[in-house]
């Protein structure tokens, strides 16, 4: 959308921090909550300040004792073999394979993901977990317990930070988006035992010994087709605080609930 549509689609004037901040209090979000967003910059209007200014009014929300994650995921840094949108001849595979670079927790941009979270992993007092696909970034006093994360196989499991989100009875904040967007249903599905789940190889470039190899890795076949009619089901059942920031419509839902749901509801609807 084009910034000339924003300033017209924002008539009640321009978001600000001080803004941003009373409607996150109004939402829901509260001091020392452990957060993480997903994030539709475009779906607020006009912010004066763009990325940074969500960032730091959610930061200012939350207060030092809180903690806030927000995917950082570099899906790119995948098997060129599985590309599909779009695929690369199959002469180039190989050589992809031997020249991609390693994960870099700086270096690295995000992709698919938009602008607030390829802005708040730059941000100097926020910490990046390892995995070159999936990462994630956190700010706030859990920071160091949530990105705990070295592991390359079975990628958003138990010991992923979404995991240790759960641990901590975190909250998921969608700012703008739906279910669709929303990363911890991931983790249902490596807890959920349903007939359609299976096992695949997942290759990366990684560096061992100081030398970059391309490695496999087992992890599972996951998807979010589903996740839009597994998130209204939930809402069916149980409490989620709906409300507007800026222009976007935002919801705020318990983590753990919706996954212990979920899981229940993957193994009831995929067969």
């Amino acid at each position: 959308m084009s910034e000339e549509k924003t300033i017209a689609q924002s008539p009640n004037g321009p978001n600000t921090i001080s803004s941003l901040e009373r409607d996150f209090t109004e939402l829901g979000v509260k001091p020392g909550m452990v957060l993480i967003a997903h994030t539709s910059l475009s779906s607020l209007g006009w912010v004066c300040g763009g990325a940074v200014s969500v960032i730091l009014a959610l930061e200012t929300v939350l207060t030092g004792k809180g903690t806030l994650i927000m995917p950082a995921h570099s899906g790119d840094l995948s098997d060129p073999a599985n590309w599909c949108n779009p695929p690369v001849p199959e002469a180039w595979i190989e050589t992809i394979r031997k020249e991609m670079p390693c994960f870099d927790k700086d270096l690295t941009p995000t992709r698919g993901i938009e602008k607030i979270p390829e802005t708040f992993r730059k941000q100097k007092s926020v910490l990046r977990s390892s995995h070159p696909q999936v990462s994630f970034a956190a700010w706030g006093k859990n920071k160091e317990f949530i990105i705990q994360d070295d592991h390359f196989d079975y990628a958003m499991n138990k010991q992923s930070p979404l995991g240790r989100i759960y641990d901590l009875d975190g909250s998921i904040l969608l700012i703008g988006v739906g279910n669709e967007n929303n990363t911890s249903l991931h983790l249902a599905e490596y807890l959920a035992d349903y007939p359609a789940k299976k096992t695949i190889k997942n290759g990366m470039p990684v560096q061992e010994n100081g030398t970059v190899c391309w490695k496999e890795f087992e992890d599972i076949d996951i998807s979010s087709d589903d996740f839009e009619k597994l998130g209204n089901d939930y809402e069916k059942e149980n409490s989620v605080t709906t409300g507007r920031v800026g222009n976007a419509v935002c919801k705020l839902i318990n983590q753990r609930s919706l996954v212990d749901f979920a899981v229940k509801w993957m193994e009831k609807n995929r067969i």
